[in-house]
């Protein structure tokens, strides 16, 4: 069988995103209609398309407001759609976190709060905590983002820096029943830190979130190290009687994306190896490990023999140190492609199924054991690039960034490693 190395790529990629589709994967989890009002509220990338599949597949009134990204808006007749900034925060923002927590006030035990939460929630749904400002959020966030912290700390530190997330949602709620749809975005999928979790019990304390400010060394801003150590209201823990009627469904996880993009490999006589659903770590040596995998299909048939395509997701980091372009994605593939150095007979593609790494317009890109020496006669030094932090301009000069545009959806980052026979 010829297998076309880049389009069977593309493909198992596509199949991700299309197994978490909103109006595939939501329906099937919406409960039944109360005896009272129903409020759907929500944040997250994929929120404008979670609303519309609820819209369409409701029985009953409803009403309304969503949080999306710039971009991701999409149509509805209810529920009502705004659009703010991500991954930095900004007043759009913060004003709809506020009509949301707004509309959930005043309630009764025979209401429902269907609540659609999905990644890029945290930024999305921005509402400081007493004595904190909107700067104040923007300044952490953007220390966070460059320091390597992983998605669980950093949201710990914005859960304990929020009056609406780690729970606090759910409470304003109360007594009303509080229903959460989740699409996961984080390794492990813990509903407590996906979104930062704003319908869920905490776990994590003001005491977590100072400590992991302290491992990373971000001593600023003043005002947020000081709220951190005057810790004066928790976020809702388990057993809080404010939650005791929130329930919470996964209805999309990034390992039944994965699975979906191994079923196309399957019937393209590639032999799918899914290597786990939540792998973490910075980007590059991630890609050290992938390649190591790799290398040793080739060298000696395992742990598959050729065809075979090492599957894998998560979210991994990126401590920036230089001045360049790209997210985790195009510092895994650059570099996964120093590492290869040629290798022949295996190709990569990695992207965050939202359509955006980062912070650019490209989902991610393509690497073929050509790329070096493409690189080469184009002027560019994948070595240089990777210094900088500067994958997308280097996959960008050799015309092999992947664009999509926004998914409407988010399993976060997705890997495949194509090993075929050499011929």
């Amino acid at each position: 069988m010829t297998i076309d190395p880049k389009f069977l790529l593309r493909r198992m990629f596509d199949a991700a995103v299309a197994r978490a589709m909103p109006d595939k994967c939501l329906p099937p989890f919406l409960p039944h209609p109360p005896k009272g009002r129903t409020i759907v509220v929500g944040a997250g990338k994929a929120a404008a398309t979670m609303a519309k599949a609820v819209e369409e597949h409701w029985r009953g009134d409803l009403s309304g407001l969503v949080v999306t990204r710039y971009g991701h808006r999409g149509p509805t007749k209810h529920i009502e759609v705004v659009e703010a900034a991500h991954p930095v925060p900004d007043l759009a923002g913060r004003e709809a976190a506020e009509r949301i927590l707004g509309l959930v006030q005043g309630l009764s035990a025979d209401d429902l709060v269907l609540c659609l939460i999905s990644g890029g929630g945290s930024a999305l749904l921005t509402l400081p905590a007493p004595g904190l400002t909107l700067q104040d959020k923007q300044a952490i966030n953007r220390a966070l983002l460059k320091s390597g912290a992983n998605i669980a700390e950093m949201n710990c530190v914005r859960k304990h820096l929020s009056a609406i997330k780690g729970g606090r949602l759910a409470a304003a709620c109360y007594p009303a029943k509080v229903v959460t749809l989740t699409i996961s975005d984080v390794p492990g999928d813990d509903p407590a830190v996906i979104a930062s979790g704003p319908t869920v019990p905490d776990r994590t304390t003001f005491a977590d979130a100072l400590a992991i400010l302290g491992k990373y060394r971000i001593t600023e801003p003043a005002s947020v190290v000081e709220h951190l150590r005057a810790a004066r209201e928790e976020t809702p823990k388990p057993g809080d009687p404010r939650l005791a009627a929130t329930q919470a469904h996964m209805v999309a996880a990034p390992q039944q994306s994965l699975e979906a993009a191994a079923e196309v490999a399957h019937q393209a006589g590639v032999t799918p190896l899914i290597l786990g659903d939540s792998l973490e770590g910075e980007s590059r040596e991630v890609a050290l490990v992938h390649a190591g995998i790799a290398r040793q299909v080739v060298r000696h048939g395992q742990p598959v023999p050729q065809p075979c395509v090492l599957l894998s997701g998560g979210e991994t980091t990126v401590t920036v140190r230089g001045k360049g372009r790209g997210g985790r994605n195009a510092e895994f593939l650059l570099a996964l492609t120093v590492a290869l150095d040629g290798q022949p007979g295996i190709y990569a593609m990695a992207g965050d199924t939202d359509g955006v790494d980062g912070t650019e317009d490209n989902a991610g890109a393509i690497v073929t054991p050509d790329t070096l020496q493409r690189a080469a006669a184009s002027g560019l030094d994948a070595k240089a690039h990777l210094a900088d932090n500067d994958g997308y301009s280097f996959f960008s000069g050799l015309g092999d960034l992947v664009k999509t545009g926004p998914t409407l959806t988010n399993v976060n980052d997705f890997r495949a490693i194509l090993v075929i026979p050499d011929h």
